[in-house]
């Protein structure tokens, strides 16, 4: 299991799509801030506003990456990237966790 040590975490949680896809942030000493997350099965459709890497940390995602044509299936401990003022889409059939880092 992986640990973030010395950070600091937001109390409140980031709610979307009806509290379906929950997020919390989470501060480094150097100013940098990552989000923990966990998505209920659903399909749904995010715009970022800065690039991320995201990491899939439990579960399975099925993403539609801008431009692409065809879904693709990204497990636990693989990751994707995004780029800023982008919109992609993504789906689940089980309850999946990600880690967000922005670039």
């Amino acid at each position: 299991m992986d640990i973030f040590e010395q950070v600091s975490v937001a109390k409140r949680a980031n709610l979307y799509f009806d509290g379906k896809v929950s997020s919390r942030s989470i501060f480094f000493a150097d100013g940098s801030k990552q989000t923990l997350g966990v998505v209920l099965p659903g399909e749904y459709e995010f715009a970022t506003s800065q690039g991320e890497i995201m990491q899939v940390v439990s579960g399975s995602f099925e993403v539609l990456l801008p431009q692409a044509l065809d879904w693709q299936v990204f497990a636990a401990g693989s990751q994707f990237e995004l780029a800023a003022g982008v919109s992609f889409r993504l789906r689940n059939a089980a309850v999946a966790e990600y880690c967000c880092r922005y670039l």
